[in-house]
């Protein structure tokens, strides 16, 4: 049972119409340093999960390649625009539901999906749940999730709340896949899969600061490609050093 998927998905649909009601009672200066602090969370969860690298030079290549597969593709700008799409459609279901408003509305929606979406600590978190039934990282990162939600629904209205569907089938999809590629997996491509979902995780912590908009969407490839890499480190480049 994904229980802690189902919880995760639950929290950011009632963050989001949490947000919604309460979000225009709180003061700009409120917000602002409120999702700082978040972002400053997000770094740390980050963080936490770097240190646990195994191979510092697959994780990096990995990240590198995968950022250049993302740009060469366009991947950041298909997801905006699917994320726009997404908008659109629920913008016609809520009235309420902010328009652009804020310049910075596109950037602050994908930060928002990748965040939620696309994050080291929820794929990971999927993978085990499907393996072990152990739901801790799913709900440590629910926790942050939930207010974090309420923040995002202040600029992206009920979008924020709709975000917690393609999550849940991601979640879902990795939960189901989990059976049949743990199996496989050394503990020390676990620790770089989870490292490189770190870096995404700090990339993604400095745009909801503001300090610099990493191409978050973009590097996303590179949770695909650090497994691979890093089991060819160990097995064909370390013996060699």
């Amino acid at each position: 049972m994904p229980i802690g998927i189902l919880v995760n998905g639950a929290a950011i649909f009632a963050g989001g119409l949490i947000g919604m009601k309460i979000g225009p009672k709180f003061s700009d200066h409120f917000k602002t340093n409120l999702n700082t602090t978040f972002g400053a969370c997000a770094m740390a969860m980050g963080i936490s999960s770097i240190v646990l690298m195994k191979n510092l030079p697959a994780v990096i290549l990995a990240v590198i390649l995968g950022t250049i597969t993302g740009l060469a593709t366009h991947l950041g700008e298909k997801i905006s625009s699917g994320a726009m799409l997404m908008e659109k459609g629920i913008s016609k279901l809520a009235a309420g539901n902010p328009k652009n408003q804020a310049e910075d509305y596109q950037s602050v929606l994908v930060t928002c999906i990748v965040l939620f979406c696309a994050s080291g600590s929820g794929i990971y978190g999927s993978l085990v749940s499907g393996m072990t039934g152990d739901h801790s990282i799913l709900l440590a990162k629910t926790v942050l999730d939930l207010p974090t939600a309420m923040i995002f629904s202040c600029t992206l209205g009920l979008t924020t709340a709709f975000i917690a569907v393609p999550q849940c089938i991601i979640f879902l999809s990795l939960f189901g896949l989990a059976g049949l590629i743990i199996p496989f997996c050394s503990e020390a491509m676990i620790a770089d899969f989870k490292a490189c979902g770190g870096i995404l995780l700090l990339a993604t912590g400095f745009r909801m600061i503001k300090v610099k908009e990493f191409p978050v969407a973009e590097m996303i490839p590179a949770m695909v490609l650090v497994m691979p890499i890093s089991y060819f480190w160990t097995a064909f480049v370390a013996p060699l050093l």
